[in-house]
């Protein structure tokens, strides 16, 4: 397992060798010491949800106000997305901007989104499989989201908005108020 860095703190992409032979492929997508050296701090996932779409589905922007942000590992089981997260953190130095990537289950590669950070999803392929562990649980009074066509995030999908499958709680997140904290 390899760990990369991005321009914002603690955001990370892990990079999971494949070890294949005749019975098939093992991957080791997640070892505890490895995260906590890369961001300084222990992680102790609680919940793990699994998620699977046709292609052109898009999931967020979802986040969860304290005391129940959480942090998260993305993975793909199966197909491909391109995965969004904004970051939220007051004082940040990448507070409001976005930042994208490609997940699959071809490229092994994994994203550790921080808590406090808007996280959502393009699927790219039928029957993807997105797999994500958070750090948190799942509390309906405190989720929120901010409306993907927001004009101030401005992220760029590779797909016609008239293809697109959204739920109507995900189109009817309103526009993200900046100077508004997540707390």
């Amino acid at each position: 397992m390899k760990i990369r860095k991005t321009n914002f703190e603690k955001l990370l992409i892990i990079e999971s060798k494949a070890h294949f032979d005749e019975r098939g492929v093992f991957i080791e997508s997640l070892r505890q010491n490895i995260l906590k050296d890369a961001i300084n701090q222990s992680i102790n996932f609680v919940q793990e949800n699994i998620v699977r779409s046709k292609k052109n589905v898009f999931r967020g922007l979802h986040f969860q106000k304290t005391p129940c942000s959480q942090s998260k590992l993305v993975s793909v089981q199966n197909g491909k997305i391109l995965d969004f997260v904004i970051d939220l953190r007051e004082g940040s130095k990448t507070f409001g901007e976005s930042y994208s990537i490609n997940l699959s289950s071809d490229n092994n590669l994994s994203l550790f989104v921080p808590a406090d950070f808007a996280h959502g999803y393009l699927t790219l392929e039928d029957n993807t499989v997105v797999s994500y562990k958070v750090d948190n649980y799942y509390s309906p009074s405190h989720e929120e989201g901010i409306r993907y066509n927001d004009p101030s995030i401005n992220i760029q999908l590779p797909v016609d908005k008239e293809l697109l499958i959204i739920s109507e709680k995900d189109k009817n997140f309103p526009d993200f108020k900046w100077q508004t904290t997540i707390k």
